[in-house]
């Protein structure tokens, strides 16, 4: 059963909260980073990409980014843009993107139900990037950003928390982007104890994004345990490093956006061949359109001109979860056998692009002749992505793109609490 608490938060100063909160970390390259701070002394990417204050030579694993991020976090303590509640709560994040609200609970979450496959996810972490995580949050002793849990609608979840929204909320703020950011403080005994109660019926949570942060927080929990002699001391890390931060929201509210495909030339195929062999694997013409319209669609950008892309009805017959994804189909039939991109992780011949950003970002590169060919992809639903998390299976790189995103700084859990 999901073990799901309240705590306190270090939270932002309301006024100056559209300065500080941030996109997460791993949204932004170094220079993209550095260029979004600029100016703002306050950016939470002063804390989350720390480098950015760094010369450039630094590297970004360098023991010093940890240094600064811990420098940079207690900045903003001491000079009370962040600051901390006297009593451990609930909180209500409401985010608005144009016709779109999601709303979530932010509560700090068992290591023990990620070790127990309680919390599942649905995509492997790489080392490098767990390590990173890890020395960030052991530096700063604190989780600055939080995991993207969802949760299978409760409508007495759900009922409770529309009622909380009717007061004054904490923080209220829209960001650059045209997203709208609200939290309300849910401190009461009553509806801490029901919602408790309630995540405790709860036989699964799943990742929506924030698998390295998750995987992060629960390395560092075993680590303390580890090296814990003291049983008093190993029972304190229970109780505080054996939580992650997290915002939980019902499935029936996420909105996933496509991630869609670049490739930078046709392994030598040329335009003809490669048409061709789009044909033996389905429907493949001149079409107008530029997103697909229905699962198991492609709109493919090529030679300046959009396709439409069906596949053929015996390729995406089965039922195995992850290989009737599209980007699964994709992967199997075209881009490892005719364009020779066997592993996407690693391969620099591909690149993702989030739906966010729109087609015009796969016709230009294009367009421009850095890339051959675009792929705009049906997005892969929630309850795909809860029926393989189900079954344990791992989906595809850059399978899914929640939006909007959380907003790192809105709430931190401070481990020493």
């Amino acid at each position: 059963m999901a073990d799901v608490r309240p705590f306190p938060s270090l939270r932002p100063n309301p006024d100056f909260a559209v300065r500080i909160c941030e996109l997460p970390y791993d949204v932004f390259s170094v220079e993209e980073a550095r260029a979004k701070a600029a100016g703002n002394p306050h950016s939470f990417l002063r804390v989350s990409r720390a480098e950015i204050d760094l010369d450039p030579s630094v590297d970004p694993h360098d023991p010093r980014v940890y240094v600064k991020a811990r420098e940079n976090l207690q900045r903003l303590v001491r000079d009370r843009l962040l600051s901390m509640d006297n009593q451990p709560c609930f909180y209500l994040y409401r985010q608005v993107m144009d016709n779109h609200t999601q709303i979530g609970l932010a509560a700090v979450v068992g290591c023990e139900d990620y070790e127990s496959r309680v919390v599942k996810r649905h995509e492997l972490t790489r080392p490098e990037k767990e390590d990173d995580r890890t020395c960030h949050i052991e530096a700063l002793d604190a989780q600055t950003g939080p995991v993207f849990l969802l949760y299978r609608a409760s409508p007495r979840i759900d009922q409770l928390l529309l009622s909380k929204m009717s007061g004054r909320p904490s923080v209220d703020f829209t960001s650059e982007d045209g997203i709208r950011h609200t939290s309300w403080i849910l401190q009461s005994p009553t509806d801490i104890s029901f919602l408790q109660q309630e995540f405790g019926k709860m036989t699964a949570l799943y990742i929506a994004d924030g698998h390295h942060r998750c995987a992060a927080a629960v390395r560092l929990w075993k680590k303390r345990l580890q090296g814990a002699l003291d049983p008093a001391v190993a029972a304190q890390s229970s109780r505080t490093a054996g939580f992650f931060l997290a915002v939980i929201f019902p499935h029936n509210q996420c909105q996933v956006l496509p991630y869609n495909r670049l490739v930078r030339d046709l392994r030598g195929l040329g335009l003809d061949r490669f048409v061709h062999r789009m044909r033996e694997l389905g429907l493949f013409e001149v079409h107008a359109q530029r997103q697909p319209a229905r699962k198991h669609e492609i709109c493919v950008f090529l030679d300046g001109v959009w396709r439409l892309f069906r596949w053929r009805k015996d390729l995406v017959e089965g039922e195995d979860p992850v290989g009737q994804l599209d980007v699964s189909l994709l992967q199997k039939h075209v881009l490892a056998p005719l364009l020779g991109i066997e592993d996407p992780r690693t391969s620099d011949r591909i690149n993702f692009v989030g739906g966010i950003r729109g087609v015009e970002e796969l016709e230009k590169p294009v367009r421009n002749g850095a890339y051959a060919v675009a792929f705009s992809m049906f997005p892969t639903s929630v309850e795909e992505l809860m029926t393989v998390a189900d079954s344990d299976g791992i989906l595809p790189p850059k399978s899914t793109w929640f939006e909007p995103k959380l907003r790192d700084g809105m709430f931190c859990y401070a481990l020493e609490s």
